[in-house]
Order: C-alpha cells, then sequence, then structure tokens
C-alpha cells in the first residue's frame, strides 16, 4: 500500500533553500537535490512504518548522497514531510513544527 503525500509549506521552503544553495554550488546539483529528497520521500510512502519514532510520533529518514533528514508524521493513509533539513542544522527546527 503506498501512502498518500502531504508536504508542509515548511518543507517546501526548506527544500526551496536547499535548491537554491545547491544551485549556486554549480548548475544542475540543485536538480539532483531535489531527485534525492523526492527519493527519499517515495521510499517513506512505500513504507513509511520502517523508521522508528523519535519523538511525538515523528520519524526521520536520510536522503543520499546528500545530508538532509526528512522528518515526517504518518496518520492513517498519509506520510506528512514537517521538514528537510541540513543533517547539521539545529534539531529545534524540526520540533518546532511538531
Amino acid at each position: 500500500m503506498s501512502f498518500r503525500l502531504v508536504i508542509r509549506p515548511e518543507a517546501e521552503a526548506d527544500m526551496a533553500a536547499g535548491f537554491e544553495w545547491y544551485e549556486k554550488q554549480r548548475s544542475g546539483l540543485g536538480h539532483d537535490y531535489l531527485a534525492k529528497v523526492r527519493a527519499a520521500f517515495q521510499l517513506v510512502c512505500e513504507n513509511p512504518n520502517r523508521h522508528a519514532v523519535l519523538c511525538r510520533d515523528v520519524r526521520r529518514t536520510l536522503t543520499r548522497r546528500f545530508p538532509y533528514k526528512v522528518f515526517y508524521l504518518v496518520a492513517s493513509d498519509t506520510v506528512e514531510i514537517i521538514a528537510v533539513v541540513h543533517a547539521r542544522r539545529n534539531p529545534a527546527v524540526w520540533q518546532e513544527r511538531v
């Protein structure tokens, strides 16, 4: 069963900021970043319970190639992405969104 994906506006903003940063580093790299983030979303939607709960029902997966963490919630048939943040970023960023 594949779950329905919902991306919060804050997570969209996280992704846009990551895209812009990588595009400034090298043309096309931002698109590679987005592809890896979307691949992580796809894996989460296929099996959202594969990752352990961190706190307050929030789960986390990592992206490949890029040091980003995807934080999400699972409810019935929906996966809700709450944050896509750099691995070295302060955890308060995603914790404030729960």
